[in-house]
């Protein structure tokens, strides 16, 4: 494989410290199962890595069309891997849409494998190809391997009497099994998976077993000369221990249940499908040994009023949404607030306005976690940066959800949630355990009930309802301090109103740190969220080149670690690279009054690392005035529906 990453010197293929895959085809095509799968083969064998899913925003878009094109990016290697690369060395096309769609993006050089048998007239005509590119001399600056997949798939099928249409649904296994060819990866995973997956069904297994093993014998036997080479990548050093990939959304659930497993408490979950927290509650639903109850409501008001009812019974509730679902739940968010009752809120952000990219990432629902709810009503913010952060992230949101008594939301994304990457499963003893405790008795003079009497936390009782001798009132109208009577008038609201403020922001959170870099300096580039790994490696590679710029980002988004705006202060510009328009530059200016630069980003896609690199320069380059602003649409990561490199 002839790539820029890896040039033929002396007959032997050098290796790289990583190579970026691209599998892409037609929704149908299977894409996200075989990239899933090759993930797992490549964590398997050791290397680092990291993916990233990327699905058409249809639910069934016309076969064979551009707006069908479903893509799985997967950067692996032998060093750390903080992101799912730039460009790719190797794109796996399915058919002229797959193509067209994501050629833009493949490094010069780079290596495309193409199904001849997908080419036909309709399918270049549906994907606005004028000849056949594979013929027409356009993809001379790539090492192009065409051949006929889907031929070589009906033909390894045949001996189990599957029709043309049934046979070629095991493409994309003869497809993944010359990519485990290409870079040295074991099958035994693979049949296995397929054994247990269609294991009411083994004519069906066996089928695509024989197409995953024609497609790595295709590529031991052929000899062909040019760009088919196999690729060694060594493992990646690593301190012992057990180790599994993991998804946003999967270490989302698992974090869930640990930490209600170190409060000792039952988990309630109500939720409404929506893209992409869906997985949330598919993954809760099948922990249930671990007392975890999972509700599908009817809407997502119903969601999360349930999950309130259930932690004023005194079980941990947890609600999860994207954007639009956020919205909805609003009115019981403060609810919840006003009650002073745990609740774990996990948003999962997508692209909005309103339905907006439903399939895409964003950062844009920062404003609506620390302000968007109708009075005075805090409520503290965590963002994960990673798959594999999610998992202490959450842990976190139930800790403080239940120490402060509050909800507490919990910021992923999509590409968060989709990605995976290796993950070190911790030891459970290394966590603190931290059981909930539950008011048993009168807590007020002569045996009186205070139910809103607070601890040295600011946090009010945990009364379970039934508790002899403890009926109190609760809901939205306004309480007294203290007795918990209704109670609104102006000097009791404003104490009740201070209390829920300074309760929020008393919770304790790490001092901020400097993840690459000095305290203090010419830049800082202060990111949050998914941006963590672009932002790290692009601060790593600037340093490299002598610039004096470090990285912090920041997890505790509201209340805001103490330190920050004094390290902030420490350094003579701030850049805030964010998928939004700007919200957490504003809300670092309103803090702290930083003179805080915004890169924006908002074409539903992660930054790259050279885009972050390139706006990283502009604070070195002596030209006044350039710094920050808005990164353009890049056609390498979202091209256009009408396709095609420019």
């Amino acid at each position: 494989m002839a790539t820029a990453a890896t040039q033929p010197k002396d007959g032997i293929t050098a290796a790289p410290e990583a190579i970026v895959v691209r599998f892409a085809g037609d929704s149908g095509d299977g894409m996200q199962l075989t990239g899933g799968q090759f993930t797992l083969s490549t964590a398997l064998a050791g290397n680092d890595l990291a993916t990233f899913p990327d699905f058409p925003a249809e639910i069934r878009a016309p076969q064979g069309t551009l707006f069908g094109v479903s893509a799985f990016q997967i950067n692996f290697g032998s060093r750390e891997i903080d992101t799912a690369g730039d460009a790719p060395d190797v794109l796996v096309a399915m058919n002229p849409a797959a193509l067209k769609v994501n050629l833009s993006a493949v490094k010069p050089g780079g290596l495309i494998v193409a199904d001849t048998g997908a080419f036909t007239k309709r399918n270049l005509d549906k994907a606005k190809y004028e000849s056949n590119p594979l013929e027409d001399g356009s993809l001379a600056k790539y090492d192009l391997l065409a051949f006929d997949i889907s031929e070589k798939t009906i033909e390894a099928v045949k001996p189990f009497g599957l029709g043309n249409k049934d046979a070629l649904r095991s493409k994309n296994m003869w497809t993944l099994g010359l990519a485990l060819w290409m870079f040295g990866r074991p099958r035994k995973p693979i049949h296995d998976w397929l054994r247990q997956k269609f294991k009411s069904k083994p004519e069906i297994a066996d089928a695509n077993i024989a197409a995953l093993d024609a497609g790595h014998a295709y590529g031991e036997t052929a000899e062909l000369a040019g760009p088919l080479r196999q690729v060694h990548l060594d493992p990646v050093p690593s301190a012992p221990g057990l180790y599994r990939t993991i998804t946003g959304a999967e270490a989302v659930a698992l974090g869930l249940v640990a930490g209600a497993r170190l409060l000792r408490l039952p988990i309630f979950f109500g939720g409404y499908p929506i893209t992409p927290a869906s997985a949330v509650l598919h993954h809760l639903a099948r922990m249930k040994e671990f007392n975890v109850t999972t509700f599908q409501a009817e809407d997502e008001i119903a969601a999360i009023c349930a999950a309130i009812g259930a932690s004023y019974a005194g079980q941990l509730g947890v609600t999860s949404s994207s954007g639009p679902g956020i919205a909805l739940k609003t009115e019981a968010m403060g609810l919840a607030i006003m009650t002073e009752l745990p609740l774990v809120i996990v948003n999962s952000q997508r692209g909005g306005p309103s339905t907006g990219l439903p399939t895409k990432t964003e950062q844009s629902d920062l404003y609506q976690a620390i302000y968007g709810r109708n009075g005075d009503a805090p409520m503290p913010v965590i963002a994960a940066r990673s798959p594999a952060d999610v998992f202490e992230c959450a842990i976190e949101a139930c800790r403080i959800a239940v120490q402060y008594m509050t909800p507490v939301m919990l910021l992923t994304d999509g590409y968060i949630a989709n990605a995976s990457e290796p993950w070190k499963v911790p030891d459970p003893e290394s966590f603190e355990r931290m059981p909930a405790e539950f008011l048993t008795e009168a807590n007020g003079p002569d045996g009186t009930l205070l139910p809103y009497a607070r601890d040295a936390h600011g946090a009010r009782p945990w009364i379970k309802p039934g508790t002899p001798g403890l009926m109190h009132r609760i809901g939205g109208i306004e309480k007294a301090q203290g007795t918990g009577n209704i109670d609104y008038s102006p000097d009791n609201h404003q104490a009740m109103t201070d209390s829920r403020r300074d309760k929020v922001l008393g919770v304790q959170v790490s001092d901020q740190k400097v993840e690459i870099g000095e305290k203090t300096g010419r830049l800082a580039v202060v990111g949050w969220g998914s941006t963590y790994g672009p932002i790290h490696q692009a601060v790593s590679r600037a340093r490299r080149k002598g610039f004096d710029v470090s990285h912090i980002h920041v997890r505790h988004i509201w209340p805001l670690p103490k330190n920050l705006g004094e390290l902030l202060r420490g350094f003579d510009n701030v850049l805030v690279p964010e998928m939004n328009t700007g919200q957490f530059k504003t809300v670092l200016r309103d803090q702290f009054l930083v003179d805080a630069q915004p890169l924006t980003k908002t074409s539903g896609q992660p930054f790259q690392i050279a885009e972050l690199e390139e706006a990283i320069a502009k604070f070195f380059d002596d030209i006044p005035g350039n710094e920050g602003g808005q990164v353009p649409a890049n056609d390498q990561q979202l091209p256009s529906t009408e396709g095609g490199a420019k």
